[in-house]
């Protein structure tokens, strides 16, 4: 079960002009939780995961990270970055870096690793990955796939206390999502703070603590995956499920 809080969000509002995208959110993610974010298109879903790290600064509210607000800027703002690490749906290389230079890349600038040091831990994410043989390739040689299990690896390579997810497959071929969501599962099954967003509905079912349902802005459920996709509360989760579980 998960532990302390870790990242808290208290009254949440965010505003893209007249559009209010999140609405009064509260969210506690534990740590060691695994917490998916699902819902329609355009429902505040990613809006919500970029917040986490400032990538979108709020309006109201207030987000802590282990008790700690988040900072506004400069370099308490590129720390709290290190510790939650973001991956996004392009997979956001360096494409003149070999994939060993990328992952060794921010430990080394930012966590001030010796780069004997870095590139170690970087192999042996690279292995954790499956990518231990493609370290010396650059990002264009890869499948998209390979490239997203990169991007999880350069990402772990801060030690990070969270990792957030934004529709991390919804680029990928249909072959590749699974070698990624292979990734993210084991990930959860170490213990690893997570929030995803993502349509995958398998993997919220299987690696979740809980499922989070929103649609125009706000958490309209939260809930364990298996009280959520047997016996959903709202119509709209209800519309959304039928929808989705059809094929």
């Amino acid at each position: 079960m998960a532990g302390e809080a870790l990242i808290e969000m208290r009254g949440v509002n965010k505003y893209f002009g007249q559009l209010h995208v999140l609405q009064d959110i509260n969210l506690t993610v534990g740590r060691g939780e695994v917490v998916v974010i699902i819902g329609p298109s355009g429902g505040g879903k990613s809006t919500l995961c970029r917040a986490i790290n400032r990538l979108e600064a709020i309006e109201s509210g207030s987000i802590t990270l282990a008790g700690k607000p988040l900072p506004e800027e400069g370099r308490a703002l590129a720390q709290m970055r290190a510790d939650v690490g973001m991956v996004f749906q392009t997979f956001n290389l360096f494409a003149h870096k070999t994939v060993l230079a990328n992952v060794m890349l921010a430990p080394v600038k930012v966590r001030k690793k010796s780069k004997d040091e870095a590139a170690r831990r970087a192999r042996e994410l690279l292995d954790r990955v499956g990518l231990a043989s493609q370290a010396d390739k650059y990002p264009a040689q890869l499948s998209g796939g390979q490239q997203q299990r990169v991007a999880i690896a350069r990402a772990l390579a801060m030690d990070p206390q969270a990792l957030l997810f934004d529709e991390p497959t919804s680029a990928l071929d249909p072959e590749m999502i699974n070698e990624v969501l292979e990734v993210m599962q084991q990930l959860a099954r170490e213990g690893m703070t997570m929030v995803v967003v993502t349509h995958e509905m398998g993997f919220a079912r299987s690696a979740a603590n809980r499922v989070v349902f929103m649609a125009d802005g706000r958490i309209v459920e939260d809930r364990t995956p298996e009280a959520f996709f047997t016996a959903p509360e709202s119509d709209r989760a209800r519309g959304f499920l039928s929808k989705i579980l059809k094929h």
